[in-house]
This record gives C-alpha cells, structure tokens and sequence, in this order.
C-alpha cells in the first residue's frame, strides 16, 4: 500500500483544530487570571498554571501539525483509502458499493477558513468514516464523485 498516491488535506486544517483548542481551554484560562488579578497569594500558582496551558498548547500544537500532515484520502477503481495517525496509524478501506449516502459538513471555523468534512455513511455504521479539512470546492467534488460512484456500484448488484 506504500505505492498509493494519498491527497492531503488542506494545512488550514492546523488552524482549524488550534482555534477549537483556544475555545476549549478558555473556560480555564478565564478564571485563572480573573483569580490571579483579584487574589494575590494566588498569583504564583497563576503562573505555574499559566506555564503549564502553555506547555500543553505547545505540545497539542506540534501533534496537531503532524497529524494533518499525516491525513490523506486515496480514490481507487472499487473504494476510497483514508489515511490518518502519527502514533497510532490507520486507513480505513470504505468499498464503494456500501455506501449509502455522503455529506458535506463545515462548522463555522471551517467556514472562515473555506474548508468542510466529507461524511461516508455505510451499511455498516463501523465502517462510517470521514476527511476533515478538503477545501469546499474539493468537498463537493468528492461528495459528487462518490455518490456517483456508490449509485453505480449499487446499480451493478
């Protein structure tokens, strides 16, 4: 499987996933440094804690780069191959003739960055799987080409 050519997400991805994780860490950092301004014996463990969101930000930032690099989809004749993992690889085989349906989703963030999550739903709901991060315009095209495909491949049975 080393000779199939994966396309890769787009890098806006990284940006995507790192605004997620401000939202996410803000209903921590919020209370920190309100406490830290109003208490001041709580200013040093303000810091300590100021140190140690950073050092988690850093280190989520540098797995999140690698894991977007690391995420890819192949088209072949008879499937679709989604690549994805640092530490613990995957790819997922998703055969066309069991595809039920594919959906084009994009949150807000991925809005403001032009980019959407293809969903393939199978007959198999352990099979479900998706690429995050395509460009919008590449999303359709894929959604398009897939049903296509999935229709034909039912068509055939």
């Amino acid at each position: 499987m080393t000779d199939i050519e994966f396309v890769p997400v787009s890098r806006k991805l990284i940006w995507v996933h790192l605004i997620g994780l401000l939202i996410g860490m803000l209903p921590f950092l919020v209370p920190m440094v309100v406490l830290g301004v109003i208490f001041e014996a709580v200013r040093p463990w303000m810091w300590a804690a100021a140190a140690v969101w950073l050092v988690i930000l850093v280190w989520s930032a540098i797995v999140l780069i690698r894991q977007v690099g690391r995420l890819g989809y192949a088209e072949r004749p008879d499937d679709l191959l989604i690549r994805r993992g640092i530490l613990f690889r995957s790819t997922t085989v998703v055969p066309f003739g069991r595809m039920q349906f594919v959906d084009v989703k994009s949150g807000p963030i991925e809005r403001l960055f032009g980019l959407a999550t293809v969903e393939l739903h199978t007959a198999s709901a352990a099979t479900d799987a998706s690429i995050p991060g395509l460009p919008a315009a590449e999303a359709e095209r894929l959604r398009d080409a897939l049903a296509a495909r999935g229709e034909a491949r039912l068509a055939g049975l």
